[in-house]
Order: structure tokens, then C-alpha cells, then sequence
């Protein structure tokens, strides 16, 4: 970028000048535009919600997502786009799906077609997604969402939408949306996951045009308290043993109050899922992680990114030119808790590149208050603290700032949970149930206690037992949160405090 404008000033150094200011300006404004995230992805304007479309391919990450160009609230959706190659640093394409005279765009996903069985091409990249109906809604009949196709040869640069959609008409079912597409290849079909109601509808595919109903999954178990939507299903491998994972988004419903994600781990053969646990586990004990899905085509790695925001306050919360955000990607990966399987997630390893070396402090002993505020003041708000307790015990990091707004997340030995609460944290009486505490049970029994905690200038995710209990949140704070104190009120010992500053990725 910075050549060819030094290369014009030899022509006009007005000229030059001025598309140098303008260049200051607008990393001047992306800096200090309020609330704005300097690490997580946010459109430059107006309305995000769920991401879609997620897929890997030539060594480029796709991003879709719910997006309203031209209004900063939920209104006719369209899919977004943004790119990226190493999953911190993202650039915004032009708008990949357009409302059409079959609806607007909701929610779907993303394939590579590699041996062409849609006929649109070999490497093809297939869209899968709902056609929302509005005037067909307003008509009562509940055939008003039904599933498409579009498709891209030229790697997501543009996208054709498919002459003979729907592929998949609507049965007579109210909510009948978010398609997420995989190959199972021991039975050499494409199977969707489709959100129906308050269950989960598989339907199986040899061509990704024709499809025929599977099976059925959801009666008696799980959260029931919303909707299910955005639903995820793939495998995991820990141990030698294989599992399958099926995620599945409810609004409302959430053990934190209106939006979460939860999830199954069990077995699928093709045609059904069935789930080894009865009891309801989240992806995320936070506010704000919702529909989240993982990216396609990565192997068996598998990265999951959800939207940083609740269906309770969603079209409220007080940013100006744009609205919503997504998490950090995250690794998802399963874990033996006694004889049973969870799911985990942490931070992609990418995240590394964009993290300063951490400072360490060995064995650090609390009792009452230990200031870490001349440490972390100068990363202005974007930082990554880690902690690990010698033993199970109550402990908090307060963080602050001189306005008096004040984040606390801790750890209740009593009720052996995770928590945060952002109460006092600054703006919070824009909807009245934001102001609140959000807790996580532990998984883990006894034994010391670690806690990851990224703090960007407008949100908190919290990564408890590596990745076993996880927080997510959003704050509005009234200036950034640079001042920290580790809080015990019986004497800890911290067998280690790392603090390092994230760079901003905008």
C-alpha cells in the first residue's frame, strides 16, 4: 500500500499529503471509535450477527456473516465477508449474498466441493444456506424458510446463486433454518444439520441439490427453554477414541439468561445422532457467545468462532456506526473429566502471533490485594493474563479504571464455579438484564486452579482448567480498564501470573 502512494508524490506532494492524512485519520478513528475491538472482528459498519459460510481453502480462512449494510439494528439480512490468512487479521470483501425475490439470506454454510458432485465445478465452493420469505411469513402457512445453494469458481470472489432453488422446500415447519453441511464419508453422502423447531432434522445428499430426510434428534433432551438454531455437527479424537459433537445454538434459554450455545457428545452413523450424557452442557457459561459453528475443511482441526453479542440486547448496546462482533477463534478439542468426555476450547494458536512475550512472576503470595496495574497499564486495555493457584481456593482480578467502573472475574471455592460479573463495569442500564454476574461451574475436582483471561477494551473471555469452563462477556466501560489487582481474601499462593499485551489487528 505505502509504495505506490510514495511513488504518486513525486508527481503531487499535495496530493500525497492529503492521502496521508486521510490514511492517519482512519487508523485514528478504527483506534479510538468507542467500544470498538482491536482483536476481534467487527464490520466497519453497520449490523453482524451470526458468522456463516465459515470455510478453509488455498490457504485463506472465509468468514460470512448476518450482515444489514445500512443499519446499525437486525434488518434484511445479506451475507458479509471478510478474509483472512492467519485468523487474527481480516479483510472485508464485498458483500457476497443479496436478498433476492426468494428472501433474504439467513444463516448457512459453506463446502468444498472436490470431486464436483454438484456439477458446478471441481474445488467449487457450494453456499448452503436459508431463503427467508418475509410476505410468505406474513401469510401464516409456515413455509416461509426453505434451503438454497449458490456456489463460487473463483475461490469466494463472486458467488452465482443455483436456477433451481430451493433444494430443500419446507415441510410445514415454523423455523426451518441454518443448514450445516459435511461430507460423511463412510457413507459417502453430504449430510446437513438443520435446525427444526426445538429439535435437529439430518438430511442426506449425494449432489447437494437433492435431499432426503435422515433422522431426528432432540425430544426429551437438553435445553428446551428457546428455539434451537445454527446447529454444528463434526467429529473429535482424543485418546484413540472417536466421538461426534453436535452444537446447538437456543434463544432463549441460556443458563446466563436469553442467548447460548450447547452441546451433545455421543454417536452418528450417518443416519442418526445419538448422545452419551442426558445432563445440558454449554459451550460457553458466558453472556455472549452465540451461534457459533466451526470453519470447514480444516482436517481434523477444528475452529470454532461465535457472535460476541445476546438476542436480549443486541439491537441495544451502544455502538454508533456498526453493531456486533465475533469471539476469538477457538480450538476445540475433548477432554476426559473422570469417565465421561467434555468439550474445550481455548485460543487458536495463532493467537500467539498477535501476543507479546509475557512477563512471568513466580509464586507470587496474596492475601487481600496485590497491584499488577504498573504492569498492564501501558497495553491500554488489550491484554492476556494468566494465573495458576497452588490449591483450590477463592480468588478474583479486579479489573478498574479512575472513572471507578470495575470487571471482576473469580473463582468461588464454595460453589465451585467461575465467574464474572460486570455489574459495575460501566454503562449497563441500556437493557435490564445486562447489568449481571454469569457463572461456570468447574469441571474439575480439587486441586489447583488455572485461568486464562483476554481482555479487550470492550469485552472478557475467560478460559478456566484449559478450556473446560468458559466465560464470555461484554462490557461498556466509560474509559479502558487498566488497572488490575489480584484479589484474596485468605492467604494464595499463585504459582505463576503472566501478563502480556495484545496487539491490535484493525
Amino acid at each position: 500500500m505505502m509504495k505506490p502512494i510514495q511513488v504518486f508524490c513525486t508527481v503531487s506532494t499535495l496530493v500525497c499529503s492529503l492521502l496521508f492524512q486521510v490514511q492517519s485519520s482512519n487508523a485514528q478513528q478504527n483506534a479510538v471509535e468507542t467500544y470498538r475491538p482491536q482483536f476481534h472482528f467487527s464490520p466497519k459498519k453497520g449490523w453482524m450477527n451470526d458468522p456463516n459460510g465459515m470455510v478453509y481453502f488455498n490457504g485463506q480462512y472465509h468468514l460470512f456473516y448476518q450482515h444489514s449494510p445500512n443499519t446499525t439494528i437486525w434488518g434484511p439480512m445479506h451475507w458479509g465477508h471478510a478474509i483472512s490468512k492467519d485468523l487474527m487479521h481480516w479483510e472485508e470483501q464485498p458483500i457476497a449474498l443479496y436478498p433476492d425475490s426468494l428472501g433474504t439470506i439467513f444463516s448457512g454454510s459453506a463446502v468444498v466441493d472436490r470431486d464436483n458432485t454438484a456439477g458446478f465445478g471441481k474445488n467449487a465452493l457450494v453456499a448452503i444456506f436459508t431463503h427467508h420469505n418475509q410476505k410468505i411469513e406474513e401469510a401464516k402457512t409456515g413455509l416461509h424458510q426453505y434451503q438454497s445453494l449458490a456456489y463460487s469458481v473463483d475461490e469466494g470472489k463472486t458467488w452465482t446463486k443455483y436456477k433451481g432453488n430451493p433444494v430443500l422446500p419446507n415441510p410445514g415447519i415454523w423455523d426451518f433454518r441454518d443448514p450445516k453441511v459435511m461430507w460423511h464419508e463412510a457413507t459417502k453422502q453430504w449430510v446437513m444439520t438443520l435446525a427444526t423447531k426445538q429439535s435437529i432434522t439430518f438430511y442426506g445428499s449425494k449432489d447437494l441439490k437433492s435431499w432426503n430426510r435422515l433422522s431426528e434428534f432432540g425430544e426429551g433432551i437438553g435445553a428446551h427453554g428457546g428455539v434451537w438454531e445454527c446447529p454444528d455437527l463434526f467429529k473429535l479424537s482424543v485418546n484413540g477414541i472417536t466421538k461426534w459433537v453436535l452444537l446447538v445454538s437456543i434463544n432463549p434459554g441460556s443458563p446466563s439468561g436469553g442467548s447460548g450455545t450447547q452441546y451433545f457428545i455421543g454417536r452418528f452413523d450417518g443416519q442418526s445422532f445419538v448422545s452419551d450424557h442426558t445432563d445440558t452442557r454449554w459451550v460457553d457459561y458466558g453472556a455472549d457467545d452465540y451461534a457459533g459453528i466451526t470453519w470447514s475443511n480444516t482436517g481434523e482441526r477444528k475452529i470454532f468462532l461465535g457472535w460476541m453479542n445476546n438476542w436480549n440486547y443486541a439491537n441495544l448496546v451502544p455502538t454508533q456506526t456498526w453493531r456486533g462482533a465475533m469471539t476469538i477463534p477457538r480450538e476445540l478439542t475433548l477432554k476426559p473429566v473422570g469417565k465421561a468426555f467434555y468439550l474445550s476450547s481455548a485460543p487458536v494458536k495463532e493467537f500467539a502471533a498477535i501476543t507479546s512475550k509475557a512477563a512471568v512472576l513466580h509464586n507470587v503470595k496474596v492475601k487481600g490485594r496485590y497491584n499488577l496495574s504498573g504492569k498492564t497499564a501501558a497495553f491500554k486495555g488489550k491484554y492476556k493474563l494468566d494465573l495458576t493457584t497452588s490449591t483450590e481456593t477463592d480468588f478474583a482480578l479486579q479489573f478498574g479504571n479512575a472513572k471507578g467502573d470495575e470487571l471482576i472475574v473469580g473463582y468461588d471455592k464454595a460453589s465451585r464455579s467461575f465467574y464474572v460479573d460486570r455489574t459495575k463495569s460501566g454503562l449497563v442500564n441500556f437493557e435490564k438484564s445486562f447489568a449481571r454476574k454469569t457463572v461456570a461451574p468447574r469441571m474439575v475436582k480439587g486441586g489447583g486452579v488455572s485461568l486464562t483471561v483476554i481482555l479487550d477494551v470492550a469485552s472478557v473471555e475467560v478460559f478456566a482448567d484449559g478450556g473446560l469452563s468458559v466465560l464470555t462477556d461484554t462490557f461498556f466501560s466509560n474509559g479502558l480498564l487498566n488497572q488490575v489487582h489480584v484479589q484474596a481474601a485468605q492467604p494464595t499462593t499463585f504459582q505463576k501470573i503472566q501478563y502480556a499485551e495484545i496487539q491490535a489487528t484493525r
